[in-house]
């Protein structure tokens, strides 16, 4: 398979592009290394691929005419669309940053499959669409979304996008909402990360809220079983699934195990609640069990401690 990855350098991407080449796979990656965090993580997640000659790094935006000029003729199997500005909180002081990129950069991205063949475009959306959704657990068939911040909005748009085109242009769309992905090169500025981090140096965390607010957590190996799965299914043309666990840990909990994982009590600065968070996210992940032939196998406690011993040791 010849496989085209968005934001294949970053944290769920670069899981994606190791696997993909260790099935044997072409992987091209489309990454501008965007500063929301350091390019030294970027570069480490990538560096052992450089050297395979089935993978190939354009280092390009995906707003840019430029790329889908370079990008021209050739010929997918698939698209993985990973790239975005990712956060719901950066979102809410950057809305139109987060549209240009994750709206507009979605679109460019359609046209150019519209007009290259029409590959399987798999579409990175997220959790945060659901919003204040009170129907837990969520599941795809909700007929309402209630999204409630910048970033959930353009991931709505995109999805609305990739209904378009598969209607015009018979493009075979499917979007995956992915909860809460953890794991081995997680982005710096998430939870997990930033609180092992500062827990094992001693430093404080910020906790919004009463620690009541609960989380579907999903390691990153689960989540590209899934992106995977969607990749070989066939017959579909537009369709969504989620990628969760069916299952909330409290934030309370999630510090515990960090805490047991590290060996150190946690400092905690209390605040409020922040605007545009949600206080549950939970997925109904039948359909993709179903269709995906999805089946999430690391519990929370075992991703944590194995998390925290490769952070050690990194």
């Amino acid at each position: 398979m010849n496989v085209l990855v968005t934001g294949g350098a970053g944290f769920i991407g670069s899981h994606l592009v190791e696997r993909l080449l260790n099935r044997g796979d072409k992987v091209t990656v489309v990454d501008n290394f965007d500063p929301f965090y350091s390019r030294v993580l970027k570069e480490a997640n990538i560096d052992s691929f450089r050297s395979n000659s089935d993978f190939e790094l354009i280092e390009m935006d995906i707003t840019s005419d430029g790329l889908y000029e370079q990008l021209s003729g050739r010929c997918f199997d698939s698209i993985v669309h990973l790239a975005a500005k990712a956060g719901v909180r950066p979102s809410i002081t950057d809305p139109e940053g987060y549209y240009h990129v994750n709206v507009i950069g979605t679109q460019k991205l359609l046209e150019y499959s519209r007009s290259n063949g029409r590959p399987r475009f798999v579409f990175a959306s997220s959790s945060s669409v659901y919003g204040i959704s009170p129907e837990i657990p969520w599941s795809e068939d909700l007929s309402v979304l209630k999204p409630i911040s910048p970033y959930a909005g353009t991931k709505v748009s995109g999805e609305l996008l990739g209904h378009v085109y598969a209607h015009l242009y018979g493009i075979s769309f499917i979007s995956l909402r992915f909860f809460t992905v953890y794991g081995p090169r997680q982005r710096p500025d998430l939870a997990i990360r930033k609180f092992a981090e500062a827990i094992a140096g001693g430093r404080s965390i910020p906790v919004f809220g009463d620690g009541t607010t609960s989380r579907d957590y999903t390691h990153v190996f689960d989540v590209v079983d899934g992106i995977l799965g969607s990749l070989s299914i066939d017959g579909i043309k537009y369709d969504v699934f989620n990628l969760g666990n069916d299952y909330g840990i409290t934030l309370a909990r999630m510090i515990e195990c960090i805490e047991r994982a590290v060996g150190r009590e946690a400092k905690i600065q209390r605040l409020p609640e922040q605007l545009g968070d949600v206080s549950i996210t939970r997925a109904s992940i039948s359909k993709a069990k179903k269709f995906l032939g999805y089946a999430p196998r690391i519990s929370f406690d075992e991703g944590i401690t194995d998390f925290i011993e490769q952070l050690s040791g990194s």
